[in-house]
């Protein structure tokens, strides 16, 4: 079967991204069980934030026109009190952090900037700015306003800000369903004997677990059948789930035998094979349904070739196919610990670790595509794009975490 040519490794990751589907199912859940998921309906405030003029600090509540002035205190105002103005010339309140200031009172200062303190008066200083230590109604969100927008991820201070709106459960889209499956005879489940000749799966459950981290629920269904029409009616099977991930099958060694059985599927392939290092025979594309497509990642045998494709190229598809509108992963710069020499007519995946702010090479970028130690070694990845033949000590480079 003919092969696509390849695809430098960014132009990959965006084509692919620009022609995901937008996600279809809608639920709604708790609060409680919010945590991750993504926003499917647009959130407006319902009630101001704050909902009430209160007070930033333990102070005194004041006419700042009174500054440099002893005060009379009128009275001590508590959080969960509600007040009725009462001050005349040369009066204040006692206030609490949080409590509910009169509409009479436009400035507060904190107890420990006052003089004199007594629990009758108190002497406040002449240098005071109007509106000091004051919240405002409705200064940090306004009634109506839009609180949040479709496709972001909700995270603990979302949680924080719904719950401070009396929204307690919220639509958003339902979870991804993910099957992941491996190939290859000598492969053998953990929990089976393996001789000197087979070796454990160690991609799947590497696969299953880095997308758990990143708030996936992929399903671990099996090994592809060693047969091309058993392999067919098994993939069509899978067609059910909306991802399929495999391992293995698809090299140029391997006489396409995978793509031929998703071919047969009516995969449409979006690219097969990436100008990378590690991760080259590396294909994507879709699978039409009914409604909507199941989409296919079919990655390389080896362990760490697969799971850095799986973090840099699945985990931001799956984000946008799970309708994130931020999918691609955070980027922060440091300093790279020593130079490197790289092969310019490929992009260059190189694993570190950050100290200190420091990106420390993992071994010296001489690492084997199947090796899983580095990966231990290691929590975070450099990308070196095409043209990129030499990197210096102390150099700024761009880095994402695992």
């Amino acid at each position: 079967m003919k092969k696509l040519d390849l695809y430098a490794f960014d132009e990959a990751l965006t084509q692919t991204l620009e022609r995901v589907d937008a996600p279809k199912r809608i639920e709604t859940v708790s609060l409680e069980s919010a945590l991750g998921s993504i926003l499917a309906v647009e959130l407006r405030c319902q009630k101001n934030l704050p909902s009430f003029d209160n007070s930033a600090m333990d102070g005194f509540a004041l006419r700042a026109e009174d500054a440099g002035k002893r005060l009379q205190i009128i009275r001590t105002i508590f959080a969960g009190d509600r007040p009725k103005p009462l001050l005349e010339e040369g009066s204040c309140y006692k206030i609490m952090t949080g409590a509910q200031v009169p509409p009479d009172a436009d400035t507060i200062v904190p107890i420990e900037e006052c003089s004199e303190v007594t629990a009758e008066a108190v002497t406040v200083p002449p240098n005071l700015k109007k509106g000091s230590a004051l919240r405002k109604k409705g200064e940090e969100q306004t009634k109506g306003a839009v609180l949040m927008k479709v496709g972001e991820q909700l995270d603990f201070s979302h949680i924080a800000m719904l719950s401070a709106q009396g929204i307690v459960a919220v639509e958003v889209f339902a979870p991804l369903t993910i099957a992941v499956v491996s190939t290859g005879d000598e492969i053998k489940e953990p929990w089976e004997e393996a001789d000197e000749d087979e070796i454990y799966n160690a991609n799947a459950f590497g696969i299953t677990a880095l997308l758990k981290k990143y708030g996936f629920s992929p399903t671990y269904v099996g090994m592809i059948p060693d047969d091309l029409q058993k392999s067919i009616a098994f993939i069509s099977e899978l067609k059910q789930y909306d991802v399929i991930v495999t391992t293995g099958g698809i090299s140029m060694g391997e006489a396409d035998f995978l793509e031929e059985a998703f071919v047969a599927n009516g995969l449409e392939v979006l690219f097969h094979g990436v100008n990378v290092k590690p991760g080259r025979p590396t294909m994507m594309g879709k699978i039409p349904r009914d409604v909507g497509s199941t989409f296919v990642m079919a990655m390389p045998g080896n362990p760490m070739t697969t799971l850095l494709n799986i973090f840099l190229l699945s985990v931001p598809i799956l984000r946008k196919l799970q309708g994130n509108t931020h999918p691609r992963h955070a980027v922060i710069h440091a300093p790279i610990s020593q130079s490197l020499r790289l092969k310019p007519t490929r992009t260059n995946l190189v694993l570190g670790q950050m100290r200190e702010g420091v990106f420390h090479v993992t071994r010296d970028n001489k690492i084997g595509s199947g090796m899983l130690t580095p990966l231990m070694e290691s929590n975070a990845v450099a990308v070196f794009g095409e043209g990129v033949a030499e990197v210096l000590e102390g150099e700024m480079i761009k880095v994402m975490l695992f």
